[in-house]
């Protein structure tokens, strides 16, 4: 059964606002139901904006576009800190690496995530 996911949860999930979502649906470029004075998006809806978001050209899905918070460089190391909307996701590279990206704070960045194990925890 698809319950469907609330506009405020789809707009999280699919890295925009709320606002974006409504715009959206105005143009036509998605469709919400309505459950009372909630839009409500279908599963099957919001699993083809993740995979129309979703950027070729590499297999890892999970793309996080986010803003450098700090670079924190030693001799050999680099700890990339970045705000992606409520998430803060932390890299460790080599310093070269982060110094070929030119990595500062306040630069636009993307955390793409590829891990060969993920734990999910149910909230709540």
């Amino acid at each position: 059964m698809d319950d469907g996911i609330r506009i405020g949860a789809a707009a999280t999930a699919l890295g925009v606002s709320i606002d974006t979502l409504r715009r959206w649906e105005r143009s036509g470029r998605v469709s919400f139901s309505r459950r009372g004075a909630e839009r409500i998006l279908s599963q099957d809806e919001l699993s083809r904006l993740l995979r129309e978001r979703a950027t070729t050209g590499t297999s890892a899905r999970n793309r996080l576009r986010g803003i450098v918070v700090a670079v924190h460089r030693d001799g050999v190391m680099a700890q990339v800190e970045l705000a992606c909307g409520p998430h803060r996701i932390v890299s460790l590279m080599s310093r070269e690496a982060a110094d070929q990206l030119g990595l500062a704070p306040g630069d636009p960045a993307t955390a793409v995530v590829k891990a060969t194990t993920v734990v999910v925890e149910r909230d709540g």
